[in-house]
């Protein structure tokens, strides 16, 4: 069963394959979405200070029921925090805010400010705030570190003047919007990649080639995206607060065939 496996850091840290994304969930609905996603069996959780809601996500952990040691929790760096004082305040306020003892996994949200994303160079000010991260990580405050919505240009920056090496980058994946180079460039550093996204905001959900397809493995539009995601070695997030949907979506232990990978990979959105 998905929910069950895991996979390892390149620091040793084990973290599930299939983890609930809780972007756009209401900071006053995100603890029961936790609490539901848990009771299903979800043992990684992603939030991230600018979703509002690590209030709420924490207190779903804290009341779920289930040990802390067994959950996996990510939040994030708000993008626009490019300075080192800053960094450091806003990592001691999430562990403030989320109140669960430490934090699994942190990461740099991304490259850039959003309104300028992937349109300046912020690469001093990714150094900056990569140290705070540095420093809290070898504190025992987080677990495990890494970035999000990085290129490759981003990441070398990270590489060459960091002092560890990212053990994530979570980035868009779903069928149509694969960056394959990207993937295997981070795979081959040994950086996790998480898929957040996979069902592409829910556009795909009406498209009919990739409807065909989850016809033929008698599952959902969801479903299949899910898997795809999982299939290329990556871990995936969904979002969801609805319980139902929670379940479905960990309900993906089908293969979908290499030709079947391809289509989807090479599927046109019309974007």
């Amino acid at each position: 069963m998905i929910l069950n496996e895991t996979f390892t850091l390149s620091n040793g840290v084990t973290i599930p394959k299939l983890g609930l994304g809780t972007w756009m969930v209401d900071d006053n609905k995100a603890a029961q979405a936790v609490r539901d996603a848990v009771k299903i069996g979800y043992r990684n959780i992603d939030t991230a200070e600018a979703y509002g809601n690590e209030r709420g996500v924490g207190e779903g952990v804290r009341s779920s029921g289930v040990p802390r040691d067994e959950l996996f929790v990510s939040t994030k760096l708000a993008a626009e925090i490019k300075d080192y004082d800053t960094a450091v305040a806003a990592i001691n306020g999430s562990l403030e805010t989320l109140d669960i003892g430490y934090i699994d996994l942190m990461l740099i949200h991304a490259p850039q400010p959003w309104a300028e994303l992937h349109r300046a160079d912020y690469s001093e000010g990714n150094r900056q705030a990569w140290r705070a991260l540095e420093e809290a990580y070898q504190a025992g405050k987080i677990r495990a570190i890494g970035v999000s919505n990085f290129l490759e240009a981003d990441v070398e920056n990270i590489l060459e003047y960091g002092s560890v090496v990212p053990q994530v980058n979570q980035i868009e994946v779903n069928p149509g919007n694969t960056p394959t180079e990207l993937i295997a460039f981070c795979q081959a550093k040994n950086i996790l990649v998480e898929s957040y996204s996979p069902i592409a905001h829910g556009k795909i959900l009406t498209n009919p080639e990739v409807a065909t397809l989850a016809n033929k493995y008698g599952v959902s539009v969801a479903q299949l995206c899910i898997r795809y995601t999982l299939q290329l070695n990556t871990v995936s997030l969904p979002k969801t607060a609805n319980p139902e949907h929670q379940r479905t979506n960990a309900d993906v232990d089908f293969v979908i065939s290499d030709d079947d990978m391809v289509s989807l990979r090479d599927l046109h959105t019309g974007d």
